[in-house]
């Protein structure tokens, strides 16, 4: 029988932002820029950890170029051909540090991701993306993955529990580089 959890649940119009005292004398010394260095993929990025997610309207090629010129991210929409993604990065080399490859789950998914990512070395991260993030079927691919792209950065989005997937995943991605938030889990 399912359990009702009757924790209290919080979401973003919870949020609020306190302002404290600072040594900025104006807004516009404020730098949003930070640093991380990825423990399975022992990878350093540098940017605004903000992320335009892959759906098909906002993880586009055209929101990757504008975004990567303030350092945002951008994990790209899972449906553009290899022809699309040579013909991007050929012409637009810049904006591959700050953009994932996005996969589902299937075999198939497996095969274009690494079609992508051979034929783009450049590109680093790599966003798994399906919406039973606590399945047994789920937890293994996202091992697959880590075991065919040791040096490439994971990053899981799925609506789940998170403490189911935290438990499960915990030898793929380890603890220490998880990110929750609300609906996906961010990690190395």
């Amino acid at each position: 029988m399912p359990r009702v959890d009757a924790d209290l649940k919080l979401d973003f119009k919870d949020v609020l932002f306190r302002p404290k005292r600072s040594s900025l004398r104006s807004r516009s010394e404020v730098d949003l820029a930070r640093t991380f260095t990825f423990r399975n993929s022992k990878q350093t990025y540098h940017g605004i950890p903000i992320i335009a997610a892959n759906m098909d309207t906002t993880g586009t090629f055209e929101m990757a170029r504008v975004l990567s010129k303030h350092t945002l991210f951008t994990a790209m929409q899972k449906h553009y051909s290899l022809d699309d993604w040579k013909t991007f990065a050929a012409n637009h080399p810049e904006c591959l540090e700050h953009i994932a490859a996005s996969s589902g789950s299937g075999k198939a998914d497996l095969e274009r991701l690494t079609e992508i990512l051979e034929a783009i070395p450049a590109i680093k991260y790599i966003c798994l993306d399906v919406a039973n993030g606590y399945s047994e079927h789920f937890v293994e691919f996202v091992k697959t993955v880590r075991q065919k792209f040791p040096n490439h950065t994971i990053m899981v989005f799925s609506d789940f529990q998170p403490r189911k997937i935290c438990d499960s995943m915990q030898c793929s991605l380890g603890h220490r580089d998880r990110i929750l938030c609300h609906g996906c889990v961010t990690s190395a």
